[in-house]
């Protein structure tokens, strides 16, 4: 072993079957990253960029669609540096307005959709922007807050836009813009900007909102850019000439999440078809593209595939990628045993980029020579540092041991907004999950920190609760969660939440789900109590909330105390 191998122990990993892996990608171009699709639009113009509901959109128009937007966002003096904020759900015009900002050398804020006037007035608020893109359908909000912020152009967009259904009527409401109408009326001519790629700002994304305060990430266009090549296009060279303008992706995560905004790019880079899913919980639908398209990846989510499962899926060579949240063991197998695919896993946060790690092991199927499957968030992606640190003792963590992950790499955050370097420690992001790592460089997530629970002083790992519930054959989705423990102050109990599949409602009893984790793990482990629910709450980036479910509890614990009190 190299000395190098020695201190990144996954490089002896860095293979796709047969194939070996660039150990560096360095040094990396230093471009703006608008530059993913001019480079596309000339080298595939007539290509399929965008899929939606049937209507498709060629790599010349979206270029032509996105120089045209920034044009007219230059005309409302829309200039570097200044931030714009979108309240888009996947669609075409969440994809012209983001290369359009980044012609404009703007940052693009982008919103989730299903925020409320308080959260939009605080993302929008802090970032300082001065112009929205929206659903005509959030018109109202949108002008609810605009005198608390310093809003001053409203651009709106309609659902049927870029779709087979669309309306011809393009009347603008008062005080607002119309997207296509600004599109069509001003020249394919963007603004000529100068952009320090390492320093200059391509998006500011808010994240965290589910466990507190949301935080603006700082992401430099060279942040994104080098992320895009040290993910799929890394892990995929050996086939890039059979991949590249050629096939397709399917994209069922939410763009204005990292994750689907990262797919987006990925997708623009190699000039791939991209099938967008406009509502991420149709899961219809989303078997519909499948099947129909037979994509050569898709992106989803670990809630989207507990749903998958259930459904009649044929087999398909798709390679799945789940991430964003830990994925059950059960569920990968599952899904693979219909489609006849292994499924792989990547994980990364917005702070990242967001890639930072991608399960090898799955892919290789892809080449013919499948590795034995390893069911890991998969190795580091090239020129990334990890360290697992122990906080009790400061020290790092042997392979096999879990520690707080930190991650180092040139796609890590400049820093939480407005300070650079907020959030780092020397240049390294503490993640906030427990990990461990095998001998070959693969890492697992054991538990996020927050959700890690206390039971008499032992360390409870709620994923692994996750896992083995996902195992009971009546168990359509399931998690687990510590709440305090009112017989035992400042210690905590485990409850499971359990979603049955149809056929097995109201035929399977709380106890029986408690003796099933009793078998599998050790007792101070096992749930005390199993709540049935006909669905679970889901964060905007389809995550079960564990939060809310804890903040429920604790809330009834108190209501109950009040009232013997």
């Amino acid at each position: 072993m190299t000395d190098l191998e020695e201190k990144r122990p996954w490089l002896k990993s860095y293979r796709l079957g047969p194939y070996k892996l660039a150990h560096s990608l360095e040094p990396y171009p230093e471009e703006p990253l608008f530059s993913f699709l001019d480079q596309s639009a000339e080298k595939y113009p007539t290509a399929t960029a965008i899929d939606y509901f049937g209507l498709r959109t060629s790599y010349r128009e979206l270029k032509q669609y996105a120089d045209s937007l920034a044009a007219a966002l230059a005309g409302f003096s829309v200039s570097k540096g200044d931030k714009v904020a979108t309240i888009l759900p996947t669609c075409p015009q969440y994809i012209i307005a983001n290369f359009a900002i980044l012609k404009t050398g703007a940052v693009h804020v982008p919103c989730s959709i299903l925020h409320k006037e308080r959260e939009l007035e605080f993302e929008i608020g802090e970032a300082g922007a001065e112009t929205v893109i929206c659903l005509e359908e959030q018109l109202e909000r949108v002008r609810s807050i605009q005198p608390k912020t310093k809003l001053k152009q409203i651009i709106v967009t309609s659902l049927t836009d870029y779709t087979p259904a669309e309306s011809e009527k393009q009347v603008a409401p008062a005080g607002a813009h119309r997207f296509k109408v600004l599109i069509e009326t001003h020249e394919p001519i963007p603004p000529v900007v100068d952009i320090n790629p390492r320093e200059d700002l391509a998006y500011l994304a808010f994240t965290g909102g589910a466990t507190g305060v949301p935080k603006g990430v700082m992401l430099t266009h060279f942040n994104r850019y080098t992320n895009t090549l040290q993910a799929m296009p890394w892990a995929m060279a050996s086939l890039e000439k059979s991949i590249r303008g050629k096939a397709s992706v399917c994209i069922g995560v939410p763009l204005f999440h990292s994750y689907g905004d990262s797919s987006v790019l990925f997708g623009v880079y190699w000039g791939l078809r991209m099938i967008l899913v406009q509502d991420p919980r149709d899961t219809d639908y989303i078997v519909k593209m499948l099947v129909e398209n037979r994509p050569f990846m898709a992106a989803l989510v670990p809630t989207q595939l507990m749903k998958l499962r259930e459904k009649d899926l044929p087999r398909m060579q798709t390679q799945i990628v789940s991430g964003a949240s830990h994925l059950p063991v059960d569920v990968r197998e599952s899904i693979s045993d219909k489609i006849k695919m292994p499924i792989s896993e990547g994980y990364g946060l917005t702070e990242t980029s967001p890639a930072t790690h991608l399960d090898l092991t799955g892919f290789s199927k892809i080449t013919g020579f499948a590795a034995k499957q390893k069911y890991s968030i998969g190795l580091p992606v090239p020129d990334t540092d990890v360290k697992l640190v122990d906080e009790e003792t400061g020290k790092e963590s042997p392979p096999g041991e879990p520690g707080h992950m930190y991650i180092k790499g040139p796609q890590v955050m400049k820093g939480y907004w407005p300070e650079a370097g907020s959030g780092l420690v020397d240049g390294w992001l503490p993640t906030g999950d427990i990990a461990r790592m095998d001998e070959d460089g693969y890492f697992y997530i054991v538990d996020r920190i927050k959700d890690m629970a206390n039971v008499s002083g032992y360390k409870v790992y709620t994923c692994t609760i996750d896992d083995i519930l996902h195992q009971h054959h009546a168990v359509s989705m399931a998690v687990a969660i510590g709440v305090p423990d009112p017989e035992r102050e400042g210690s905590e109990r485990i409850k499971a939440f359990v979603v049955l599949k149809e056929e097995y409602r109201g035929k399977i009893s709380a106890e029986e789900i408690i003796e099933f984790c009793r078998d599998k793990c050790t007792s101070y482990a096992v749930p005390r109590t199993v709540e049935f629910r006909d669905n679970l709450p889901f964060t905007v980036t389809e995550k079960i909330f564990k939060r809310q479910l804890r903040e429920e509890e604790i809330q009834k614990m108190q209501k109950q105390r009040g009232t013997i009190a």
